[in-house]
This record gives structure tokens, C-alpha cells and sequence, in this order.
């Protein structure tokens, strides 16, 4: 094994290292929950949070200028935006941070997050770092520090991706059971803060996902088997955000109601201790086997807003992207949602395999006919790696011959700079195809050169949204942009 060298050993103190600054502002949870685990291992912890400095560079000189730290842990929250029409590369942007750190210590630097967990390799030899840890942090990372702390060999750390001569090495990731976790204090971050400039906190009451959508990298970073949070230690740190004045949470759930069971456990905990009536929350959701039973439970909860990642309106373009519902399933739990008082979306995903204008015109109608609350119609399915549709991607011969690929499709078999599945059988011109479809109708989100400023529900450094929230709007993202539409009509 390697010997990790040139960190100061005279002091546990870890610097956590949040660049994201995308706007408006999400508070860096991830930070909040490894800084916790790290001081129950008896870490000292300084959080250098950059998503409001206003020079990077003067806070990473201000910090290092009077700090010593034996290793600096950095969250890469986002490889891009996921967005067709915008292909942000976050990735490219946080170089020049890595580069500063560099410059102004020669501590071990460690990279981590969700985004980093999707190609952890690539973003690796990207940045020249030797040190990384995919999947969850808040064990490997504490056993990883004190490997670095008391200069020992690295052993078997869970999830460890490191460079030897050279050669990088992989570990296996080993997921937590989050049930004998103790509540996280939730005060390693401004969060009082992130809410009043980013409209809502933010909570988790499990990780991992067992559905097998093509597309999708949840499984890869948090694993897919389920593994749930106890309903008193979700509704303690409720408590404690709501001790902060933060009376609005979005639950970070890749879906809220599998199991359903946990779910409702969950909502008659906060029933119990009367927080309903003192919170106002959103989730994500499925909505297989959505039932009335759990909508009224989460009413009375406090829930006021569900975001069903649907992706289509059409049954055969479901049955393609691994989907496990119907569009029958999709009127019914539009049904409940209203007759329950929750207000709802539909985030389409559209230009996958199979798609063609027919099935977007299908899908289009489907949404004018059920009708919810608002839909967000996003063209283009970005290709991750570890995932199904790359491996049919590769599997149908060179990309840059293939004609549903866009994007960066030279040398780029590892798909890490933004490549996008978009249908060619959706013709020529497929964004002003699915603008005539949508017309005038006020309920639809896109971004499109034919839709105004209202229209686009990209959630990075999104102007609208920043305005509306400086002017008190608090909640989900799309419901303020809701709520600004039903202002101005």
C-alpha cells in the first residue's frame, strides 16, 4: 500500500472545501453530514464554503495564510448541468480552484460528492489529484484522515480511489446502514443563510435507489438497495433546521415513497410532534403505486409540493427508458394530488431511444389531458457512464457515426464531457418541433429561444429565480416559478 506524505501533522483539523457556485444557491448538505461524522472521530473541522465569495482566490489565500490542515476534502457536487441547450461542464470550472488549493498548501487533497462519484476516474486524472472517495463519505472518509493523521499505510478504505505509481486503484464501496447513525447537528454550513438566498433547506431520509432506468446514476454513488433513515432522527434534524427559522425543506430522496411504508413512518412522526403546521416541504416521488392514503399522510405533514420525474407521457417511450409505471398511473396520481390539495409536476425527459414525433406529440397531449400543476419538458438525455444506455450507446458502434448523438462525440468513450441521446427520428429542428406542441399552454416549463425568461427551469444562475427569492418567495424552485407565472397572469 501507499504511504500518503506531505500533510503537517500537528493537528486533526480537516478543511471541507464546498465550489459550487451555481445560483441560487443549495446548501451543501453532503458538507454538513461529513463534517458531523468527523467530529464524532474527533476531527477538528473548518468549512470553506465558496458559493458566496466574492474572489475565490482572496478566500483560499485569507484561509491558508493562517490554517494548517492535514488533508483538504473537496465536493464536487455537479459534473454538469444535465442540460442540453446549456452543457455547463462544471467540472472544467472548478480546475482552476483545484489549481489554487494546490498552489497555497501541500496537503493531500480529497475529492468526493455526488458528481465526482458518477466518473471518478476521469474527474481524478482531470484534476492531477491522487485521492478520492466515490459513493459515501462519512466512514471512509474519517478512516482515510487517520490514515493521513498518524502517516500509516492506506488500507482497505471502503470506496477509495488512489494513485500508486501511477496506476490508480479502485476499493468497493460500502454503504452505510443509515439507521444506527446518530442526527447530524446541521451546523457546519451557513444554512439560515442558503435559505434566504436559495428559498429552501434540505434533508435526506434514506439513500440508494433500486429502479433501473437507463439513464440514471443515483444507483452508482448511493447504491441500489434502499437503506432508510429512522423516522425520530429525520424529524429531530427538522427540528433543528426549524430552531434556525428555516420553515421550508426539500427531502433529497431519489423518491420519497419507495417503500411507501418508511414514507408514511416518516409523516406521522412529524404529525406526532406537530410540525406540520410549522414547515412547508417538497419531495421527489414515483408515481408507481402512488396512493391517496400516503398523499394525505404527507398533507398533513406539511407537504405542499411533489415533483414526479415521469419522464414521458407515453407508454412504449416508458417501457424504453426502464420505467416501471403507465401512463394510467400517471392520471391517477394526478387525481389524488388534486383531490388531496398537493400541487404538482411532471419533469419530462425527452428525446430518448424510440422516441419520434409522434410519441412527443402523444406525450404532449398526455400532459395537456391529465394536466398538473406545471411540466417540465427537458429535450435530451445525458449519457453517464455506468449506465445502461451507455453501454447500448457503445455497443451500436462509433459515436461520432451515430446519428442520436450531440454534444462532445470525438474521443469521448468514457462520456465525460456532455454527450446527448436525442432521438433522430424526432427530425431536424426537435426543440422548435416540441415548442409548436406546447403552444401558449402556461403549465409547461422549457428552454427553448421561442419561450421567454419564465419559461426556463435550468436551476443554474437562474436570474428569475434570484430575484423572486430576494423579493421573499421561499420553496421548490419550480413552485416559485409557479407562483411568479400565476403573479403576472
Amino acid at each position: 500500500m501507499p504511504t500518503v506524505t506531505g500533510s503537517p501533522k500537528k493537528s486533526r483539523k480537516v478543511l471541507l472545501v464546498n465550489p459550487n457556485r451555481m445560483k441560487p444557491p443549495v446548501a451543501p448538505i453532503a458538507l454538513d453530514y461529513l463534517a458531523h461524522a468527523l467530529r464524532e472521530s474527533r476531527f477538528n473541522v473548518d468549512v470553506l464554503d465558496l458559493c458566496f465569495a466574492d474572489d475565490v482566490q482572496s478566500e483560499i489565500d485569507r484561509y491558508f495564510a493562517s490554517n494548517e490542515v492535514i488533508a483538504i476534502a473537496v465536493t464536487l457536487r455537479n459534473a454538469d448541468d444535465t442540460f442540453f441547450v446549456t452543457q455547463d461542464f462544471c467540472i472544467d470550472k472548478y480546475r482552476d480552484l483545484i489549481d489554487l488549493i494546490k498552489a497555497q498548501s501541500s496537503a493531500p487533497i480529497i475529492l468526493g460528492g455526488s458528481g465526482f462519484s458518477i466518473m471518478p476516474v476521469d474527474i481524478l486524472n482531470y484534476y492531477d489529484v491522487n485521492l478520492g472517495i466515490w459513493g459515501e463519505g462519512e466512514h471512509s472518509l474519517s478512516l482515510l484522515l487517520n490514515i493521513i493523521a498518524t502517516d500509516d499505510n492506506l488500507d482497505d478504505v471502503p470506496g477509495l480511489i488512489y494513485r500508486i505509481n501511477g496506476e490508480l486503484h479502485i476499493t468497493p464501496a460500502d454503504y452505510l446502514d443509515l439507521g444506527r447513525m446518530s442526527t447530524p447537528a446541521r451546523d457546519a454550513v451557513d444554512n439560515h443563510r442558503y435559505f434566504i438566498e436559495g428559498a429552501m433547506g434540505n434533508i435526506e431520509t434514506k439513500r440508494g435507489c433500486p429502479k433501473d432506468c437507463i439513464y440514471c446514476v443515483d444507483p452508482v454513488g448511493k447504491g441500489s438497495k434502499l437503506r432508510l433513515r429512522s423516522p425520530k432522527s429525520v424529524a429531530d434534524e427538522i427540528e433543528s433546521l426549524l430552531e434556525m427559522d428555516i420553515d421550508h425543506l426539500h427531502l433529497c430522496d431519489s423518491e420519497f415513497n419507495i417503500p411507501e411504508q418508511h414514507a408514511r413512518d416518516i409523516c406521522k412522526e412529524i404529525i406526532t410532534r406537530q410540525l406540520g403546521d410549522k414547515l412547508r416541504w417538497y419531495t421527489y416521488a414515483t408515481p408507481a403505486g402512488f396512493s391517496r392514503e400516503l398523499a394525505s399522510l404527507m398533507l398533513k405533514a406539511g407537504c405542499v409540493g411533489i415533483n414526479f420525474g415521469v419522464d414521458s407521457g407515453c407508454d412504449q417511450i416508458l417501457r424504453s427508458l426502464g420505467r416501471d409505471f403507465t401512463v394510467e398511473d400517471l392520471t391517477k396520481t394526478a387525481d389524488i394530488c388534486r383531490e388531496e390539495g398537493i400541487i404538482l409536476m411532471y419533469d419530462l425527459l425527452i428525446g430518448g431511444p424510440g422516441e419520434t414525433r409522434q410519441t412527443l406529440k402523444e406525450t404532449i397531449e398526455t400532459m395537456k389531458r391529465i394536466s398538473p400543476d406545471r411540466v417540465g419538458a427537458n429535450l435530451g438525455v445525458r449519457i453517464f457512464p455506468q449506465t445502461r444506455l451507455a453501454q447500448a450507446v457503445r455497443g451500436a458502434g462509433p459515436l461520432d457515426t451515430n446519428p442520436n448523438l450531440q454534444g462532445n462525440i470525438t474521443d469521448n468513450y468514457s462520456f465525460f464531457t456532455p454527450i446527448y441521446y436525442i432521438s433522430s427520428d424526432l427530425g431536424p429542428d426537435p426543440n422548435h418541433y416540441m415548442a409548436d406542441l406546447i403552444g401558449e399552454d402556461q403549465r409547461f416549463f422549457f428552454f427553448s429561444d421561442t419561450g421567454g425568461a419564465d419559461k426556463n427551469y435550468t436551476y443554474n444562475d437562474n436570474t428569475v429565480l434570484v430575484n423572486a427569492i430576494n423579493q421573499g418567495y421561499r420553496g421548490a424552485f419550480w413552485d416559485i416559478l409557479r407562483r411568479i407565472g400565476e403573479a403576472i397572469d
